[in-house]
This record gives structure tokens, sequence and C-alpha cells, in this order.
């Protein structure tokens, strides 16, 4: 039986049940995450029916935030898995003590045990070190929230590994059996399209795309996570990151960048962007040489001179 949406909220340290997308929205809102309501409508689908959400999109966008704040506004707990190239079973699910099953083999050689019965105890969950997604289904007090991050930088053996996770929220461990989630947690994967995804996967969760944000919506967030900037200065970070978008870049600057902007030059003490203050933050809106190339190739004073 899935969890309700009351399950849920009764862990929330806002003290507002999350009864429908408005009030989910609101949540995220008095936490500092600006989203759409077509986001909040997805992650809350995805409370309800209960599905993971897969979540795409240009690095720099807020998606590893979104569980974040969602674990957040629940009070309940956060587990992350960071993927990257070569991660396997035993660094994301679980993998047996060897050491301590060597020590308990050692103590058991002059008891009175059957060798099925030693077998048994050697690979009980005294000995299982729990990694995790194995952590997520053995949750007992609340439904966690499961952030699968970057997705897309794990290999396509890997991603057939989750799909009984993802489709029946449980996880098989040869010597224990299959284990399955007392309380089904709200599961997040996030890519940035390196790589296509399986069909596989992809049928297996709600899917959402995060754009780069409107002039507006960027204006917005920016003052949500620094109140303290000054709205001038806001706005001439963010018109300047747009346009820095524009250019033909290998990593154009997310908003994370833009919030790096413009607290970079909140600390150098202005309220006003120049041509200066941008060459001195350059490494927030331009993280490889090349970016940096183009962007000086396509005139720094001319982006800052629109930003006005």
């Amino acid at each position: 039986m899935s969890p309700s949406m009351t399950d849920a909220s009764a862990h929330s340290p806002l003290g507002n049940p999350i009864g429908d997308v408005d009030s989910l929205l609101l949540g995220f809102e008095r936490l500092g995450y600006v989203a759409d309501t077509a986001l909040v409508t997805a992650i809350y689908l995805g409370m309800r029916l209960p599905k993971p959400l897969l979540i795409e999109g240009h690095a720099g966008l807020g998606k590893t935030e979104v569980a974040k704040v969602l674990a957040s506004l629940l009070g309940t707990r956060l587990i992350r898995l960071q993927c990257y190239e070569g991660l396997d079973v035993s660094s994301a699910v679980y993998e047996w003590n060897y050491q301590k099953q060597l020590l308990a083999i050692k103590l058991q050689e002059k008891s009175d045990q059957t060798v099925e019965e030693k077998e048994k105890h050697i690979f009980s969950k005294e000995f299982l070190l729990q990694r995790p997604l194995l952590l997520s289904v053995l949750e007992e007090d609340a439904p966690p929230v499961l952030l699968i991050d970057e997705i897309d930088r794990a290999d396509e053996a890997f991603e057939a590994f989750l799909l009984e996770l993802l489709s029946d929220f449980q996880i098989t461990v040869p010597e224990l059996g299959t284990i399955k989630a007392r309380h089904i947690p709200y599961v997040f994967l996030t890519s940035n399209r390196s790589r296509e995804l399986s069909d596989a996967l992809k049928r297996r969760c709600l899917y959402h795309w995060i754009d780069y944000p409107s002039f507006d919506k960027e204006m917005k967030i920016v003052r949500a996570r620094l109140p303290r900037v000054e709205r001038e200065l806001a706005s001439q970070v963010v018109r300047v990151v747009q346009a820095v978008r524009q250019l033909d870049l290998t990593k154009p600057p997310g908003v994370a960048e833009t919030l790096d902007c413009a607290q970079a030059a909140m600390s150098l003490g202005k309220d006003r962007l120049d041509v200066e203050t941008v060459e001195q933050t350059l490494g927030c809106l331009a993280k490889l040489m090349e970016d940096v190339a183009t962007l000086r190739a396509a005139g720094i004073e001319k982006i800052v001179a629109q930003s006005n």
C-alpha cells in the first residue's frame, strides 16, 4: 500500500498539510525554492501514485535541490546516491562485511552449530553493510526521499539493476531474499542528458524537464535565495547571465552560476555590475578555458552595456 499524503505531511516542519498542488507549491516557496506549477504537479503526482520522478535539464538549474527541499518540507530523511561511471551494487546497494564474517567464522569453529546454522548467521543483517538504495527500503520511521543523482553518469547495467526498485520498491539480496520497502520512498532521479537513458527506466518514471528560466523567474530566484542583493545588481547579473547563455559555450551557466555571480559581486562590495567586476568574477560564469575565450571574443563590454 502506498503512503498517503497525510502520512507524509505529518512530518512537515511547516505545519502545513500537503493536501494539494497549491499547498506543496507554497511549501517550496517558503523554503526559498522558486518552482513553477508544472514541476510541483509532477512532484505531487509522484508522491500520490506513487512513482519515481525523473527530472532532466541542463546543469545548475536546481534538479538536485528539488529532493533536498522536499525532504526538508516533509521533515524526513534524505538518502542520496551520487552516480558515476563504474557504479556497482556494492557501492549503491549493499556489500558484506567480509572481515567481520571471517572473525565470526573463526569464533564459530568449535561451536556445535551445523554448517547451515553457521552460514545463516554470517549472512544475516548483522554483517550487511547498507548502501543508499538498501537504506531507502529499510527506513522504518517514515517514507524517506531517495535521490539518485546524475543517473546518466552510471552505465546501462546499473540502470537495469534499478528497475526492480523503481517498479516494485523492493531489493533482492540473494542470501536474504527480497526486501520490500516498509515505507515507499519518494524517489527522484536527475539527469543532465550526457547520454540517453533506457526506455525501460523511463517507463517506470514520471518525467519533467527543467529549462532555463525566464528573466522574471530568474529574478525571483535570486531575490529568494539572496534577499540582501540590491534589485538593480540582481537585474544586471540576470541579464548578463542570460546573454551569456546565448553564446556558443560548451557549458552554459545555470541558475547556480547566476547566484554565484550575484554573491561574488556583493562580496566585492558592488551595487552595480561593470566590466571590471565581470572580469574579476569570470570564473563564476565560465568553467572552461574555451568558454572564457568565447565570452571575451563576444565582448564583455557589449554584454555589460546591454544589461543596463
